[in-house]
């Protein structure tokens, strides 16, 4: 049985991207990726009620905010959490995640200017799975993966 992995359910090709795009992985690198591990795709902000397209939005400390100035950081935790719950369900002990994300984003975020600046720290899921123990990768880091 292969191991599991969570996934940034836009790196799949799923329409989930805040613009309503996704963000795919070149479709050579999801064929490695599923043959070794059973990919479990998410969306973080999709889980916590957002729709798609939706507002842009960046974390600003501990609040995530739109563009226009909405706190959103309610249905970021709330997604987080059910992403959480899917990991812990399903005992998966990885992640693969959309690097510079509000939600997914690991180690580099945008600083909540929405001037394209990027500062170090973790998106709301991403802070979470780490904070219980789940190894969380970028989409720049697949090669550690396989």
């Amino acid at each position: 049985m292969k191991e599991k992995l969570l996934i940034s359910a836009c790196l799949t090709g799923e329409n989930c991207k805040y613009s309503g795009g996704n963000n795919a992985l070149p479709e050579e690198m999801l064929r490695k990726l599923r043959m070794r591990y059973e990919l479990v795709p998410v969306c973080p902000e999709q889980l916590g009620g957002l729709p798609t397209p939706r507002t842009p939005a960046e974390r600003r400390g501990d609040q995530v905010i739109t563009r226009d100035g909405q706190d959103v950081t309610a249905q970021f935790a709330a997604g987080a959490e059910k992403v959480l719950g899917i990991a812990r369900d399903q005992k998966i002990g990885k992640a693969l995640l959309k690097a510079g994300s509000p939600s997914c984003g690991r180690d580099r975020i945008y600083d909540g200017s929405f001037t394209g600046t990027v500062i170090r720290g973790n998106g709301v899921t991403a802070q979470l799975l780490l904070a219980h123990g789940i190894d969380v990768f970028s989409e720049e880091e697949i090669a550690r993966l396989l």
